[in-house]
């Protein structure tokens, strides 16, 4: 337990205030709903439903503010930059971004289910409400409309007996903003599952772009004012504590009680998502601008097992190891980017990028570079982006584990430390030479350019762990993945299992790309 905290207390610590925040903004809205006074009479023909829909609502808006945040690269690599200096723990939970991302739809999804089902029973309520017609407090509230003063005072939407619920549904801003939203949030949660994402990424890609008529649609949802309370004038002329027992002597002209004058709650969504919203639009802009500047392929290299290799230049693109991009081939789609790792390193004077065939956008990629007397494609970037491998130079001793195609971000580190070697001194040449041996040639693999030994089968994590910690007995050890979760699990409990309590003894942090 004491090694999981050793490399989690930060997560712990932020994920732990993100739900407290949830849980304040709930009950504080379920508090202020079910008790205030201006919601006495709205509460009359809603019960708790009432709170139940604004508490979610509150959470929703709060959380739909956040969940832009995540998906700004550009900010995310501004942050990176600026917190060089902080310690590994804090860095590493930038590279945590999309998890969060994860996290804070899942709480979408969770509050919108509660919010449909609280207004499930609202209409209900109106609905029974309005055609009771037994003199309750709630059927007079249901009539009241007062449009023949020319105010439009009413409480319940349902505005005569004959009104249905759909119709109220399909006609006011809030039930329908409220049914495509919903719908929008279902279209990109299903189609982010990783079946989807992993096979079908074009119909992962456009459908989460759905996210535009999502904000926009909550941005307007509370603008009709459907949820509605006792307005100030009122509580002071005909407060419910005084007046609502005598509510069948209202229209008595001896009643010191007037009918009760009621206004829609105003919008709020738009509060809370206006501030994201902007900083997503000028990280949009960032990144267009970035994206338009012209790319120079220098050289295409057709590797062994579909795996295509372009070496490019562009101008003012700076890079650090573990680096990845955008990329677009126009000529095959105008709004498809797709992630890569760079697999150059900062030492070289361009940047490469290589390219497993893995599906119709790649395999159309590749076979457009493959068709020879056709002039080579169009290629847009955009990036680069900072991910938790830029910070492998910060730790004393680096495992890194790559599966698959997942070698290409340390291809780029690897490469780093060659020209490192290089360009150092003798005396530093003589203390790494036992070390390491980088020979770029013909022989060499695709994309480390290492001749290394290899060997066949899966590692044995507990002894390679085992040897390193009494190698390396009093280092920070950082251990970096690119591949499957399930190796992410083993090699996540293996660093867990091997620091040691002591902070001054050996500390394994776990770090594993995600974009």
């Amino acid at each position: 337990m004491g090694n999981w905290v050793v490399n989690h207390w930060f997560s712990v610590l932020f994920l732990a205030t993100w739900l407290g925040l949830n849980i304040f903004l709930f009950v504080h809205a379920f508090q202020s709903y079910e008790k205030a006074d201006k919601y006495y009479y709205t509460r009359e023909i809603l019960g708790s439903a009432l709170a139940w829909a604004r508490a979610s609502a509150r959470c929703l808006n709060f959380n739909s503010m956040l969940i832009l945040l995540p998906v700004c690269r550009n900010l995310l690599s501004f942050l990176r930059g600026t917190c060089s200096f902080c310690r590994h723990t804090l860095r590493k939970q930038l590279g945590h971004n999309l998890i969060f991302h994860k996290l804070v739809a899942y709480m979408i999804c969770l509050l919108t289910a509660i919010h449909i089902i609280a207004h499930l029973f609202n209409f209900e309520h109106y609905s029974r409400s309005r055609q009771a017609r037994d003199g309750s407090l709630a059927f007079v509230l249901s009539t009241l409309s007062h449009k023949e003063k020319g105010e439009d005072s009413w409480l319940n939407p349902l505005q005569s007996p004959n009104m249905t619920v759909e119709y109220v549904t399909f006609t006011s801003i809030a039930g329908l903003t409220g049914l495509i939203i919903t719908v929008a949030l279902v279209l990109m949660v299903t189609s982010a599952m990783e079946f989807i994402r992993r096979s079908y990424f074009e119909v992962f890609w456009y459908t989460h772009h759905i996210f535009i008529i999502y904000i926009i649609g909550l941005g307007i949802h509370g603008i009709g004012g459907l949820v509605r309370g006792q307005t100030e004038e009122s509580l002071n002329e005909s407060h419910p504590h005084r007046c609502a027992e005598s509510f069948k002597h209202w229209d008595d002209q001896e009643s010191h009680c007037k009918d009760p004058q009621f206004e829609g709650l105003p919008a709020e969504s738009w509060k809370w998502i206006l501030a994201p919203g902007v900083l997503y639009i000028f990280e949009r802009i960032v990144r267009f601008y970035h994206s338009q500047q012209k790319v120079v392929i220098t050289k295409v290299v057709m590797h062994p097992s579909k795996v295509l290799e372009l070496q490019m230049n562009k101008r003012g693109f700076s890079m650090e190891v573990g680096q990845y991009i955008f990329v677009n081939c126009p000529s095959i789609s105008y709004l498809e980017w797709h992630p890569f790792t760079l697999t150059s390193a900062p030492e070289e004077d361009f940047f490469s990028i290589h390219i497993r065939a893995a599906g119709d956008w790649t395999e159309n990629l590749i076979r457009a570079f493959e068709q020879q007397p056709s002039p080579i494609p169009r290629i847009e970037v955009d990036g680069p982006f900072g991910t938790v491998s830029e910070d492998v130079f910060q730790y004393e001793v680096a495992v890194l584990v790559g599966a698959g195609i997942g070698v290409t971000p340390f291809a780029s580190i690897l490469k780093s430390i060659w020209y490192k070697f290089r360009h150092a001194d003798h005396n530093l040449k003589t203390q790494t030479a036992g070390h390491a041996a980088l020979n770029f040639d013909k022989a060499t693999d695709i994309l480390t350019g290492l001749k290394q030994k290899t060997s066949f089968g899966r590692p044995m994590w507990d002894n390679e762990f085992s040897t390193i910690a009494n190698a390396h007995p009093r280092s920070v050890v950082g251990v970096f993945l690119c591949g499957p979760q399930t190796l992410a699990k083993s090699l996540s409990k293996r660093c867990h299992q091997y620091s040691s309590l002591d902070p001054r003894k050996v500390q394994f942090y776990f770090n594993k790309e995600n974009f």
